[in-house]
């Protein structure tokens, strides 16, 4: 399956991140939020990022231009019904994540792979939203999204191994380097965060350090 257009439902800091990786790498990108405000500040942040690559000589004006012309702004998740591929960077709340994957469900074309950015949700609970559980899938991106190169690809209990290997491939496209991961509370890279977190402020409590 050959992804051509890449739909980002979610403008944030992450949101807006992935659609301009995406569109880096050459893809058209529907860049989706609730309100044309939200994809306005998302067109803001990617604009900015885009500049201090250009002023440090990575990207040139035109490649700039180039960039921004392949993301469009959309308040209506029904665009999705032109993406190949769907990354969800929404609000990290489980009802809100499962409403908007069943309309995702109804709307996206048949087959086409639906992704969540969640980084501690369970990728089995997301797809139980939709009728295509194999289709849908973990793509935890790290923050900033287009300077960090990890990953985490999360398969859940349904998810197909089709459906890895074309997540698999989209973030290698990306220019990310993607680490598979089970789906277990934290993934990876939050479950090792958050004793290194604990471990922090133990040794705040007990005197170690100061503040």
């Amino acid at each position: 399956m050959e992804v051509k257009t890449l739909g980002v439902v979610g403008a944030g800091q992450m949101g807006s991140g992935i659609a301009q990786v995406g569109a880096a790498c050459g893809l058209t990108v529907i860049m989706n939020d609730v309100q044309d405000a939200f994809v306005e500040k998302g067109f803001a942040t990617i604009e900015k990022s885009l500049g201090r690559m250009a002023k440090k000589g990575k990207l040139t004006e035109q490649e700039v231009k180039e960039i921004l012309g392949r993301i469009e702004g959309s308040t209506s998740l029904q665009d999705m019904a032109k993406a190949d591929f769907v990354v969800e960077a929404i609000v990290e709340n489980e009802e809100v994540k499962l409403n908007v994957f069943k309309q995702l469900d109804d709307y996206c074309k048949e087959g086409v792979i639906l992704s969540s950015n969640t980084s501690s949700i369970s990728i089995t609970k997301i797809a139980s939203a939709t009728k295509r559980p194999e289709n849908v899938i973990g793509m935890h991106f790290m923050n900033p999204v287009p300077v960090m190169k990890l990953v985490e690809i999360i398969k859940g209990l349904a998810t197909s191994e089709e459906t890895y290997q074309v997540t698999r491939t989209l973030a290698e496209k990306m220019g990310k380097v993607p680490v598979p991961a089970n789906d277990f509370p934290g993934f990876i890279s939050n479950r090792i965060l958050m004793p290194m977190i604990n471990e922090a402020v133990y040794a705040l409590f007990e005197g170690v350090g100061s503040a």
